[in-house]
């Protein structure tokens, strides 16, 4: 079966519209978001075709846009096999070469959740995640499940960065990443870092893509993942490596 090809869940699924609300990435613009019911515990065979439908998880929701006369929000994934890294990128590469890489599970740390609060309080106080609390942080980035999984990424023991992912039948879904907000670590690119960890994390396991969640035109914040070429885009059911009008 194509990767294109999602596989059919064996029984109907329920799903829910939330009121419009605030758009959090184009200013003047309402959203509506499609949620899988609430009370599912969708298996991995669920997850993995929704997935491919390009829905994203946010803690133990599975979501995706569905804005009436808007489709701004694209989904894009990288196609494992087919990414060579540009030039900047090595040497990006190279110069976080003292990171060390730990995977854990998807659960509460308190060392996590301190570099989380310092990361959004820094970077993200205009943002809807500010401002960042305890029952935020685990409602968002935690979830009891094996598919769910943090990686630690530490200098000489200090945590600097963490990536939540989740590990689907056909990639990994990039959930969100959080670094250390000291101007002294901006060289080390560690958002940009961590996408590269996730494609060699995908080829050593045999995953063909690495999923970016969602890419818009005008949201300049979302630039840099089209930097991870080549990029594959959501057109409808497929995915096609040209960028829909």
């Amino acid at each position: 079966m194509s990767s294109n090809t999602p596989r059919q869940p064996t029984r109907d699924l329920r799903f829910f519209l939330t009121v419009p609300h605030a758009c959090s990435y184009l200013e003047k613009h309402e959203a509506t978001t499609l949620f899988l019911d609430p009370q599912e515990s969708p298996g991995q065979g669920v997850y993995d075709a929704l997935a491919l439908l390009g829905f994203r998880r946010s803690g133990r929701h599975l979501y995706r846009p569905h804005c009436d006369g808007c489709n701004a929000c694209v989904s894009v994934r990288v196609p494992v096999a087919d990414f060579s890294p540009s030039r900047s990128q090595r040497k990006l590469m190279r110069r976080n070469g003292d990171l060390t890489l730990h995977e854990r599970p998807a659960r509460f740390d308190a060392e996590h959740y301190g570099l989380y609060s310092r990361y959004i309080r820094e970077r993200h106080a205009d943002g809807d995640m500010f401002p960042p609390s305890h029952e935020q942080y685990r409602t968002f980035l935690t979830l009891d499940h094996p598919y769910a999984r943090l990686l630690e990424f530490r200098l000489d023991g200090r945590l600097v960065a963490v990536a939540a992912i989740d590990l689907l039948g056909h990639g990994v879904s990039a959930i969100y990443t959080f670094f250390d907000p000291d101007p002294a670590y901006d060289r080390r690119s560690l958002g940009s870092y961590a996408v590269l960890t996730l494609i060699e994390l995908a080829r050593r396991r045999d995953l063909p893509h690495v999923y970016l969640g969602y890419w818009i035109r005008a949201c300049r914040k979302m630039n840099y993942k089209r930097s991870f070429q080549p990029l594959e885009y959501l057109h409808g059911r497929h995915w096609r490596r040209e960028i829909p009008l």
